[in-house]
């Protein structure tokens, strides 16, 4: 089942020798010294110790460690269809979903990763704005994590919030499964952050994600930031066919737009909807993970197609896709005014 937790305390912190002195790990430090948390330093080239005897235990505390660290990396990573470039604030998040694509990209040891140098990082932003306009340039804050999971932690996201705010020609997005949006309600966005929120059926919530936030406090944390003048999504995903999943599905969008109904979101709502789908490579670290994992990932009821980066994944059949999309085309807009699907893969 679900957690919904008020905010992430990790188990144990490791910071970085060479972030000791930046401003964010000195305000991160005292935060942490208020909830008796200590933190060890890394000299160069040591690792964070993780304990655990197997790589289920490895993993699972994994998620309850946190890193400090300088991103070295100057470049940032593209982000289509969705962004132009990813905007690294941290790497992994606290989250337990079994069926996250991160299981597959982050390795056996997903350990939270924060960066001290958000100055850098954002003057590196500022020069990649600077190069492409008068276009916009979008960033994506949660390409590989979910930054408002430890925002009371790193003030992080306010800062890159705010910061593209000034910005003219610059966007920015991010979304989340918790619901703390407190640190960011009073931020200066100047509208050119989109918060979006991942929303699912119940049962899809309380079989396959762990401590994340509930749907009725992430229902509420939308409500909050639209009502703080956030342009604001909707990611639905995976979107898994279980029995039931209509009404349930329905129930979802039914009870977001009942909550929304007293709201002025800036805009139309547009929903993201991701169908399941998993690679083999994927398949076996959720089945090492999770060796009781109920995710429905029988290959022989999946089609098999390539993906962009040359891997192949297992997903719903046409007529299976057809039959989503006819449904959530149908259901968004009877539900949730000014709701539109923006894409479904």
């Amino acid at each position: 089942m679900s957690d919904n937790p008020v905010r992430f305390l990790p188990s144990r912190v490791f910071i970085e020798e060479a972030a000791l002195e930046y401003p964010l790990t000195k305000a991160l430090s005292e935060r942490l010294r208020e909830h008796g948390i200590p933190a060890q330093v890394l000299k160069r080239g040591q690792r964070p110790s993780i304990p655990g005897s197997n790589p289920s235990q490895v993993y699972l505390e994994s998620k309850r460690t946190l890193v400090v660290r300088v991103r070295k990396q100057r470049t940032f990573e593209p982000c289509k269809p969705s962004a132009h470039y990813q905007l690294p604030l941290v790497t992994s998040c606290p989250g337990l979903c079994e069926y996250c694509y991160l299981q597959t990209r982050l390795g056996p040891r997903p350990y939270m990763r924060v960066y001290a140098n958000i100055e850098a990082i954002l003057d590196e932003a500022a020069r990649l704005i600077a190069e492409r306009q008068p276009e916009i340039t979008v960033f994506e804050g949660a390409a590989t994590s979910d930054p408002l999971s430890v925002e009371w932690l790193t003030g992080s996201l306010k800062t890159a919030i705010e910061f593209i705010g000034q910005m003219e020609y610059g966007r920015f997005r991010f979304v989340t499964k918790y619901a703390d949006v407190d640190p960011i309600l009073d931020a200066r966005h100047q509208g050119k952050t989109t918060v979006r929120f991942s929303l699912n059926a119940e049962y899809v919530l309380r079989a396959f994600e762990h401590r994340t936030a509930g749907l009725d406090a992430r229902i509420r944390a939308l409500k909050e930031v639209a009502d703080a003048g956030y342009p604001v999504g909707i990611m639905i995903g995976p979107i898994i066919i279980f029995e039931g999943w209509r009404s349930q599905y329905e129930s979802l969008l039914r009870s977001l737009g009942s909550v929304l109904a007293g709201s002025t979101p800036q805009g139309a709502i547009p929903f993201e909807l991701i169908t399941h789908r998993f690679t083999k490579r994927a398949k076996a670290n959720i089945q090492e993970v999770f060796p009781n994992s109920r995710l429905p990932m029988d290959e022989s009821g999946r089609r098999l197609v390539y993906g962009q980066f040359g891997y192949t994944k297992h997903v719903y059949p046409k007529e299976t896709m057809r039959e989503i999309q006819d449904f959530f085309e149908g259901m968004i807009p009877k539900h949730v005014q000014g709701g539109r699907v923006q894409y479904l893969v």
